[in-house]
């Protein structure tokens, strides 16, 4: 049986790639690439001649047979088309279902966007809430901000260039003009640049630019004398979940993780508005 390497390749300048993945990427019977355009400047310019499938969000299922097919006998590495497979990627369900059918899974470090923000950033690096793809739909960014706006971590998320301004907007409303950002944009490439300021000068800012290129958004934790929301937070928070369809015991649940109230007393404010 063979190995499933999860490989990460650079998020940007081509120099960030390691030895030991140059090594594994020549010596695997496969590279199963997320975009197989994207990946073949990266091994037409270091000389790798592997076979490689694509495998990606919409045909994970049908390339599995074969990507395991490779398996059986030889070794697949596994790379998204930049940085480190698995996050925001149908990586995980691959190495995943690795395994649960008893193959070896070799995880490589290397380059990923996360933490090069995060040190980059000059927020807390202790603890970090790492949340993915924020939300298209306003309604459910604005759910989520509530949520993230008392949790103590630094929290990072990736983000269109081209919702960038709109999510900003929306920290600044939810969180408050003061909420401290850094928007990493470009990370190790040519243009590279780190926005840090508050939410509201950082919005100004971007709604005067045109950004474009990959974005990591990084927005501070709370202080902990603004962990406890008053009731009207709490209330306002309530409504929108119930107006989006959730049941009153569903949402009270969610806001007493993250407000610093009982679940029985969210409830009962909400039983308090019917």
């Amino acid at each position: 049986m063979g190995t499933l390497y999860v490989v990460p390749t650079p998020i940007g300048n081509l120099e960030d790639i390691t030895l030991r993945a140059l090594r594994v990427l020549r010596e695997s019977a496969l590279i199963a690439a997320e975009d197989t355009r994207t990946s073949r400047v990266l091994t037409r310019h270091f000389e790798i001649n592997t076979p490689m499938t694509s495998y990606h969000e919409h045909n994970k299922l049908s390339k599995l047979d074969h990507i395991f097919g490779v398996l059986e006998s030889g070794d697949v590495a596994l790379i998204s088309d930049a940085g480190t497979p698995g996050l925001s990627d149908p990586g995980y369900e691959l190495i995943r279902k690795a395994i649960d059918g008893g193959f070896a899974v070799v995880p490589l470090p290397g380059a990923c966007a996360i933490t090069t923000a995060l040190v980059g950033s000059g927020m807390a690096t202790d603890r970090f809430l790492f949340v993915g793809f924020l939300p298209r739909k306003r309604s459910a960014l604005e759910n989520q901000l509530r949520e993230l706006a008392q949790r103590l971590e630094t929290v990072i998320a990736f983000e269109s260039p081209y919702r960038l301004k709109d999510t900003l907007a929306t920290i600044a409303r939810v969180m408050g003009d003061e909420r401290q950002v850094c928007v990493a944009r470009e990370l190790s490439k040519r243009f590279e640049e780190f926005y840090r300021g508050s939410a509201g000068a950082a919005w100004a800012h971007f709604a005067r630019e045109n950004p474009r290129g990959e974005v990591t958004l990084l927005i501070a934790g709370a202080n902990l004398e603004d962990v406890n929301w008053n009731e009207r937070e709490v209330l306002s928070a309530l409504r929108a979940r119930l107006a989006e369809g959730e049941s009153l015991s569903s949402a009270a649940k969610a806001i007493a993780k993250v407000s610093g109230w009982g679940k029985s007393a969210v409830y009962q404010l909400g039983v308090a508005e019917d």
